[in-house]
């Protein structure tokens, strides 16, 4: 008698053509087919789009577990649909990663406030309401310098911004902003305008997030990639984001990103966040969120900037945001740790 191999789906977002025509070796993911493939794992891609959702979603229902990757904002699609759908599959057996319930608590900018107090935060604020951010921001600009605004929910740089107060009176407050998406270029603008301009992120219950600005953003930023509890590996960026263009524009070299330079769990310079991670601040997390390592992602990352130095000249991490709805491109060592992650779930019975 033999014993049908288990069966993953994996997740991720495209047109009819795309769904059609997807294997396991033509898209980015085809080293997690490998790696899946290799200890005895069938996986299947699954296209998804609003369009066809029926479809996936029996799909879906035919799998013992289902691997996401999907932003929360693309081409002006959300994932509200597809949330749906993946609570509806996860309650009738398979497991889901990124689980939807997970996501609204780890890969929102509101853990950003919510964690403030572990060894990652910062002076963070939190808005929920349009009359509180027009009673607090203010104030909070004049006293505590340049800020960075935040919307709950999105990727790209997408409703982030770099705010500075330029002075003026009350009614005629004017700042500096900077959006945080690609080829943005800075304005002067009044205060009460820009703020405005916000008031769409509190709709569907959304809020915003107030960090101060890191003055160490030109020294890059560190992704620590995690599968559930443990460091898989690190990637370091120069990054442009909230940092003015340079005089040739936004579309210059001198103004993209860096390339990300991948780094596997044993690299020697990032020791310290790696144990910080997986000894302290990972369970701290856990514990301000209530979750279990069962409902850990298997794949997501936290997205960290240089703090400031300590009297030693030690340096320190500020924690930006976490990533866990579409965790893409990855380090080398990640595809088979998420292939050991899916392994290890099959056996604890987690359909």
């Amino acid at each position: 008698m033999t014993t049908a191999m288990p069966k993953i789906a994996v997740v991720w977002r495209g047109d009819r053509e795309a769904r059609t025509t997807a294997t396991p070796q033509n898209n980015r993911f085809h080293l997690i087919f490998e790696e899946l493939s290799a200890i005895g794992i069938q996986a299947e891609p699954a296209v998804y789009d609003e369009a066809f959702s029926g479809e996936v979603r029996d799909q879906l229902l035919a799998a013992d577990g289902v691997l996401v990757w999907v932003d929360p904002l693309h081409a002006g699609k959300t994932r509200h649909q597809l949330d749906a759908l993946l609570r509806d599959v996860a309650a009738s057996g398979p497991w889901v990663s990124a689980h939807p319930d997970t996501i609204l608590k780890m890969g929102v900018k509101e853990i950003l406030h919510r964690t403030k107090h572990l060894g990652w935060g910062t002076d963070s604020h939190l808005y929920r309401s349009v009359a509180s951010f027009r009673e607090e921001f203010p104030e909070r600009l004049r006293t505590a310098g340049p800020r960075v605004l935040k919307q709950n929910r999105g990727n790209g740089g997408q409703g982030v911004w770099k705010v500075e107060g330029l002075g003026g009176s009350n009614g005629a407050e004017m700042v500096w902003i900077l959006h945080a998406q690609r080829g943005s270029m800075s304005e002067e603008v009044a205060l009460a305008d820009f703020m405005a301009s916000c008031e769409d992120y509190f709709a569907g219950g959304g809020c915003i997030v107030d960090q101060p600005f890191q003055p160490r953003l030109p020294d890059g930023m560190i992704r620590c990639y995690m599968g559930a509890d443990k460091v898989v590996g690190f990637g370091h960026q120069l990054i442009k984001a909230l940092i003015p263009p340079p005089p040739q524009g936004p579309d210059s070299e001198a103004a993209q990103p860096g390339p990300r330079i991948m780094h596997g769990p044993s690299a020697e310079a990032f020791q310290k966040l790696r144990t910080l991670m997986e000894t302290e601040w990972t369970p701290q997390m856990m514990d301000v969120l209530g979750l279990d390592i069962a409902s850990l992602p298997i794949i997501w990352d936290a997205d960290f900037l240089y703090g400031p130095r300590t009297a030693a000249g030690d340096d320190t991490y500020v924690l930006c945001e976490i990533n866990v709805s579409s965790v893409f491109a990855i380090p080398d060592e990640a595809p088979a740790a998420i292939a050991g992650l899916v392994a290890a779930r099959l056996r604890a019975g987690h359909r």
